[in-house]
């Protein structure tokens, strides 16, 4: 997205979680790791942030080791080639975190594996703090636990912060029902919904992530994280509730709950609804709870 660009003013996701795939953070060369990427991402986010949204972050840790991977090689267990994934993406995020203040944006790495010499350790109040403060949260560690992806990791934590919609950065352009670079026949998806992603074993997300995110009504958006598109882009086009076709036109439709949608890069210029996050106590004519308070008796002198 060009830097002058405009995303729309008022927007129904005002909260995101941004999953990052982490072998989109390495180097031409193999190297795990490619600051120019880095930088970009950062970029790619403070302007996502000026335009009003409020960004948690999960990353992957591809780009250095998969746990499944090496156990499947027979050569050490899951649950320890899971840990050491979970120390992958605490160092990816920790990068993230570097490069993201470099570029003026105020964030904080937050690991569910304690590592307080390191990072802060994640707790969900704490983490809604620093969001409702404007800062971007890097969630690192996974879930903290073995046998969970980070797909499962970022739906997880999308719910606990009470985030309206994932958006998946990743290395393709959208859902599809396989590989489009291994199969260029592969069809691609607008609008699929969670039933109908497990159903039919897309490996866009894991079905845990599926499941996880049906139950919590949270929508999943899929988009590139390479040019032309960006992360800002694919918030734009999400939050305005655009439809997924290159050749956008009319009045944009709200992207229902319940739904894994895959966006494009075209211009969001039509208003967008009005967002339908309004707290019940703030609500107009909402009842107010009035607080009670026991009597306490003054204890006597023996």
């Amino acid at each position: 997205m060009e830097p002058g660009a405009q995303m729309p003013e008022t927007t129904p996701f005002r909260r995101i979680l941004v999953k990052l795939s982490g072998e989109a953070l390495a180097a031409p060369d193999g190297y795990w790791l490619h600051p120019p990427t880095l930088a970009a991402l950062a970029e790619d986010i403070a302007r996502t942030i000026e335009a009003g949204a409020e960004i948690a972050i999960v990353v992957g840790g591809g780009n250095m080791i998969r746990g499944a991977r090496i156990s499947a090689a027979g050569w050490i267990d899951r649950a320890t080639g899971d840990s050491l994934g979970m120390m992958a993406t605490v160092m990816n995020s920790l990068a993230i975190e570097t490069a993201l203040n470099a570029a003026g944006v105020q964030a904080r790495t937050m690991s569910a594996v304690s590592m307080p010499t390191i990072c802060e350790t994640y707790a969900r109040q704490p983490a809604l703090h620093h969001l409702d403060k404007g800062q971007v949260v890097v969630l690192a560690g996974g879930t903290g636990n073995p046998f969970f992806t980070t797909d499962t990791a970022a739906v997880l934590r999308a719910a606990e912060l009470r985030c309206d919609a994932v958006l998946k950065a990743t290395q393709v352009d959208g859902v599809y029902s396989a590989d489009p670079k291994k199969d260029p026949s592969a069809t691609r998806y607008d609008r699929i919904t969670h039933d109908e992603a497990i159903a039919r074993d897309l490996k866009v997300m894991d079905t845990a992530a599926f499941a996880l995110a049906r139950e919590s009504r949270l929508s999943i958006v899929v988009g590139s994280l390479h040019p032309p598109s960006s992360i800002a882009i694919e918030a734009a086009t999400a939050r305005a509730g655009l439809k997924t076709t290159s050749d956008v036109s009319g009045r944009p439709s709200w992207p229902h709950r319940n739904s894994i949608s895959t966006t494009s890069s075209a211009a969001c210029r039509a208003p967008s609804p009005r967002s339908r996050r309004i707290s019940a106590r703030c609500a107009p004519g909402a009842p107010r709870r009035r607080s009670s308070t026991r009597s306490r008796s003054t204890p006597t002198a023996r």
